[in-house]
């Protein structure tokens, strides 16, 4: 276990940090400027990933296992969303031919 911990730590974790903070950042703007669903679904997954990673990353680097089994669960979740947000796509393209965010309103009546 020794060994596992010490290359870990070889890299600092301010790198983890960047790199998350660089991945959340590209999931946001996918969600403020597309309109395609399914991009906003993709992006709002990277989302999710890139706190996933940030977690496992100071899990691992302090040498606790508890952030690692809460990024399961996390990730249990997110395959549920996935199979939501799926079924509301296939009722929109159903409904509207498109999977246009914009014409999400119609689906009320």
């Amino acid at each position: 276990m020794g060994q596992i911990t010490s290359a870990i730590q070889l890299i600092p974790i301010e790198h983890y940090m960047i790199l998350c903070l660089t991945l959340f950042s590209i999931g946001v703007m996918g969600v403020l400027f597309r309109r395609n669903a399914i991009v906003i679904l993709m992006c709002i997954e990277l989302m999710l990933n890139s706190v996933n990673l940030l977690l496992a990353a100071f899990s691992a680097y302090h040498a606790d296992a508890g952030g690692q089994i809460f990024v399961f669960f996390i990730m249990v979740v997110a395959a549920a969303e996935v199979a939501v947000g799926l079924s509301i796509l296939v009722m929109m393209k159903r409904n509207n031919n498109s999977v246009d965010i914009n014409l999400l309103s119609r689906l009320k009546g």
